[in-house]
């Protein structure tokens, strides 16, 4: 599995923090940037790229995306066929586990200006190490979520 990574400036500090720590739970991470701070550039420029690659290999690989909220960052991200992506700003981080449990999200979109670095890592971690339920029902409705063309 890959983690992909990208942020806009609001995210860049803590995606950079993100990249060493997952680094060190033995994460493979491609890195989509931003690769530097700049206060002017737009989400879309990196999130696009983590979001397509994801959606080339869906059941395996995963992507954390960071920006102010997150919010425009998943709706980016969704756009893509086959990308499942769940938004996550601040507890409880029960909501973390019932994405993937439940939705077998593949991107978790985070506020970046509503989550502490550690926040941030436990939310990351959390959301890594929990498996898809595979129960009938959670597989039935991700069919229903990734039909081509709405």
């Amino acid at each position: 599995m890959f983690v992909h990574l990208a942020a806009d400036h609001a995210g860049f500090d803590l995606k950079e923090k993100l990249k060493i720590y997952l680094k060190e739970l033995d994460y493979e991470v491609k890195d989509h940037g931003a690769f530097e701070y700049n206060e002017k550039d737009d989400y879309p420029d990196f999130i696009r790229s983590a979001a397509k690659a994801v959606a080339e290999n869906p059941e395996i690989d995963r992507a954390v995306v960071l920006g102010g909220s997150g919010q425009g960052e998943a709706m980016l991200a969704n756009r893509f066929q086959g990308v499942r992506a769940a938004v996550f700003y601040g507890k409880p981080y029960s909501i973390i586990k019932l994405s993937r449990e439940h939705n077998n999200a593949n991107v978790l979109s985070l506020g970046a200006r509503f989550l502490s670095e550690e926040e941030a890592k436990e939310a990351a971690k959390l959301w890594l190490k929990t498996p898809f339920s595979e129960d009938v029902r959670h597989q039935r409705r991700i069919k229903k979520i990734d039909v081509k063309n709405g």
